[in-house]
């Protein structure tokens, strides 16, 4: 094999990783999917200009950030108090610990046990729980997106 096969390999392993790692928290997805650019850039067949490369980093950076506000904004718009925002942050934490379904459960099992210990009434907390699961919806949703144009974009230069 040559040195472009095995990074063509590489790099289309790492765009499909980042793709399931969307869904798999201990599997970093956008950054993974921006390592199989790289791994495509080093190619002979493949060249993405040093902006695109640069633009793309930042926004694999700003979805990592925003995977953790976006719950916690979630929280936020659906009437949430600082109470829900520290319980939705905690609870999508401590979720990464209960695989699969404490991704799904945990933001909105910490901002609703975070807006009752604010004093909150059921009701209230549980719209703020649900906001918190839309917002996590939400940023997964935004992953699979970016995670998905990195692969079409490097396979469209890759074949075509």
């Amino acid at each position: 094999m040559t040195a472009d096969a095995i990074l063509i390999t590489i790099s289309l392993l790492c765009l499909l990783l980042g793709m399931a790692g969307c869904f798999v928290p201990t599997i970093p997805g956008p950054p993974l999917s921006y390592c199989g650019l790289l791994a495509l850039n080093h190619t002979h067949q493949v060249h993405f200009s040093a902006t695109f490369m640069m633009v793309t980093l930042l926004f694999v950076v700003l979805i990592q950030l925003l995977d953790y506000v976006v719950p916690v904004l979630g929280t936020k718009l659906s009437g949430g108090t600082r109470w829900g925002n520290y319980g939705s942050l905690a609870g999508t934490i401590l979720g990464l610990f209960f695989l699969p379904w404490g991704l799904l459960m945990g933001p909105l099992a910490g901002a609703f046990i975070g807006e009752l210990l604010g004093g909150n009434n059921v009701r209230a907390s549980m719209r703020s729980g649900i906001g918190s699961l839309v917002g996590f919806l939400a940023s997964t949703f935004i992953k699979l997106i970016f995670c998905i144009t990195l692969f079409i974009y490097s396979c469209v230069k890759l074949f075509f």
